[in-house]
């Protein structure tokens, strides 16, 4: 049997032309296949994200003719994030995979001595973990939790929870930009110990988790609600947060719970988290913000939070690895 050579180059001016092909296959299987919430940039976002930087593709061609490809972007966090790895068609697609991963890791050796490499594996990308698993990279399994507006069952579960009792010195508010410094030290006190530190290594630091926050609050990783982020108060000290934003039209979102460590073990986080769905949920009933959705993830085997949401009313929908590559340090 005749060995494939493929060629495998950074995107370029030179291909634009002949990669929208691939790339608006990729694009019509983005939601359904990939599990991606929002729809893809169009071609031309797309070429203009990378003629600017903000994202870097790497093309696998067959006879010149790009059949595959990798888009990754060290621009908007501390990590180097591995966005998709897309085939058009099955055909040779391990083949096709592993090329464009070595040639990803080639192109970022000098990078990765101080960052983690971090690939959420949505969809039938799946496929790839056995692989991947081979140039050092591990894994964290995610799961997706949805609570669907308009559902009985669930809306149901959240009317009825028995809520904890809180004394007099807590009381629950809408977060406002004086809560931001306490957010910061809560988030980071949280999740600086966590799995979620393996893939985000800017959990560890204060600085890191200020950049975080600062993205969420600043409409970077979908347009933030202040009113519906709910803010636990300890004698008007905050000391629990969740946060929420809307990442899609009407799919909204809770990116962080936290509750301080003095505070924990009250059912404080579910008391949050009912006022925030509720007003998720009134806003929708009322017409004054429609939304489809309300969704999480957590770690698969969290059991703890998946308890705590399934109480809520939330439902598991899928499942993915979570991938992540630790720096490659230079030999002292």
């Amino acid at each position: 049997m005749t060995e494939i050579n493929y060629e495998v180059e950074l995107l370029e001016s030179s291909t634009f032309k002949i990669f929208k092909g691939v790339y608006n296959d990729f694009k019509s299987k983005a939601v359904k296949e990939y599990k991606f919430e929002l729809e893809p940039l169009e071609y031309e976002e797309f070429i203009s994200a990378v003629e600017n930087g903000y994202l870097k593709c790497i093309v696998l061609k067959e006879n010149l003719i790009p059949t595959a490809f990798l888009v990754y972007t060290s621009s908007i966090s501390e990590a180097i994030e591995l966005n998709i790895v897309h085939c058009l068609g099955v055909e040779d697609e391990i083949a096709k995979q592993k090329a464009l991963i070595e040639k990803f890791l080639a192109l970022t050796e000098a990078e990765r001595q101080n960052k983690i490499v971090s690939y959420p594996m949505l969809g039938q990308q799946s496929v790839f973990t056995a692989d991947i698993a081979k140039y050092g990279f591990k894994f964290i399994g995610l799961a997706v939790l949805r609570f669907i507006m308009g559902n009985a069952s669930s809306e149901r579960i959240l009317e009825n929870m028995k809520l904890p009792e809180k004394s007099e010195e807590y009381k629950i508010v809408s977060y406002t930009d004086f809560y931001k410094e306490d957010a910061i030290r809560v988030i980071h006190e949280s999740f600086k110990d966590t799995q979620d530190a393996l893939y985000d290594s800017r959990y560890k630091t204060i600085d890191g988790t200020t950049d975080i926050i600062t993205k969420i609050v600043e409409n970077i990783y979908g347009d933030f609600l202040p009113e519906a982020t709910s803010v636990l108060l300890y004698n008007d000290k905050p000391c629990g947060f969740v946060f929420a934003n809307v990442t899609g039209g009407k799919i909204a979102n809770i990116p962080l719970v936290a509750i301080d460590k003095a505070h924990r073990g009250h059912g404080y986080s579910e008391l949050l988290l009912n006022r925030t769905i509720k007003m998720f949920v009134d806003w929708t009933k009322l017409g004054e913000r429609v939304f489809s959705e309300v969704n999480v993830t957590t770690e698969t085997n969290n059991y703890k939070a998946l308890k705590m949401y399934r109480k809520i009313g939330f439902k598991e929908d899928y499942c993915y690895p979570q991938a992540y590559l630790l720096p490659k340090r230079k030999k002292s």
